[in-house]
């Protein structure tokens, strides 16, 4: 049998939509392995639930297990959607029509099978946040119809740390929209702790989230889009590419020039990253001639470096002409700082 992990949700929300007076409201329990938020070792994922996830093979079974634990003890309640706000972070990218419209037909074919979590909302009185099933208050929306809900008692960090680890387990969200969900969190002063359990990652792999989400701009990525098959490599290439801002603007051209915005997420993606990224030196090789036409030796090239051969049986004169100039070139063109800028 699941623990309960709230104060029981007051009797009246049972009967009527109106959320409890708040004098009312009685203690909670932690939520979702919030009370150990302490101190950890190295590289141990936060939050109870957060290592139960790993053992649940199914995505959405996962989102099950966890509403389960949350509705323990609770009544499911119907709500008017338009009593209804989205949390105050925002986890996901927008949905999009296609992917409405399939949520819209599954639930008016076979019901809304899960409820929604939300919070008597904190500053409007008969108003209520989602904490998850954000999409789905839309769906209902567009039916009509009223939405099936849990309501309970939340802090923020509950709030949060509900959304994140449901939401991960329902659908795997792709790397840079949890980078972005973890960047809100951050600006919003939560503890690294908290974030970590919302979005039941590693302390290394929130350090990747947020070094990408800080120097990437939040307009280029929103128009890239969440390209689910981008993982955590390709955009940490691309930030380090963005540490030069005159880059930033050509990501930006390129992410939002037609042909780009006609491609999918990932091809908008690999669009952008193409245009801010050096094109790679092909391998070649001159022939070195004197004056006469004679050749005594050759320049070699490629992506990592050049090479200068002298035959001395040829051109010892210039060989040694050569080396005695080297110093001289290498001087001049750090004086002339063309050794400081980058590409």
């Amino acid at each position: 049998m699941s623990r309960q992990i709230f104060g029981k949700p007051p009797a009246e929300g049972t009967e009527t939509p109106v959320a409890a007076p708040a004098e009312r409201r009685v203690p909670k329990k932690p939520l979702m392995g919030l009370e150990n938020l302490g101190p950890r070792r190295e590289g141990q994922p936060v939050g109870a639930l957060g290592a139960s996830l790993n053992a649940i093979s199914e995505r959405g079974k996962q989102a099950e297990e966890i509403e389960k634990k949350l509705a323990a003890g609770q009544t499911v309640i119907e709500l008017d959607t338009a009593l209804i706000d989205p949390s105050f972070v925002s986890d996901r990218m927008p949905l999009s029509d296609e992917a409405l419209s399939d949520l819209v037909q599954a639930i008016s074919e076979s019901s809304q099978l899960s409820p929604i979590l939300v919070r008597p909302h904190p500053e409007r009185p008969g108003r209520y946040q989602t904490a998850f099933g954000h999409r789905r208050v839309r769906a209902v929306a567009i039916l009509g119809i009223p939405v099936r809900a849990i309501v309970r008692e939340l802090t923020d960090e509950e709030m949060v740390v509900a959304q994140g680890q449901e939401n991960h387990a329902r659908k795997d969200l792709s790397f840079i929209e949890k980078a972005l969900f973890a960047q809100r969190l951050e600006s919003r002063n939560f503890a690294r702790p908290t974030i970590m359990a919302a979005l039941s990652v590693y302390k290394s792999d929130l350090s990747n989230m947020l070094s990408v989400a800080h120097r990437i701009p939040e307009q280029l990525i929103e128009a890239i889009g969440p390209a689910p098959n981008t993982g955590r490599r390709g955009w940490i290439e691309l930030a380090e590419l963005l540490k030069n801002a005159r880059l930033i603007e050509i990501a930006r051209k390129a992410a939002g020039a037609p042909l780009t915005q006609a491609q999918d997420s990932d091809a908008r993606f690999s669009a952008v990253l193409a245009a801010v990224k050096p094109a790679p030196m092909r391998s070649k090789t001159d022939i070195l001639k004197d004056g006469e036409g004679s050749k005594i030796g050759k320049v070699a090239t490629n992506a990592n470096r050049l090479v200068v051969t002298v035959d001395r049986k040829h051109a010892a004169g210039f060989a040694d002409y050569l080396a005695e100039k080297l110093p001289g070139l290498i001087a001049e063109f750090a004086k002339d700082g063309a050794g400081k800028s980058g590409p």
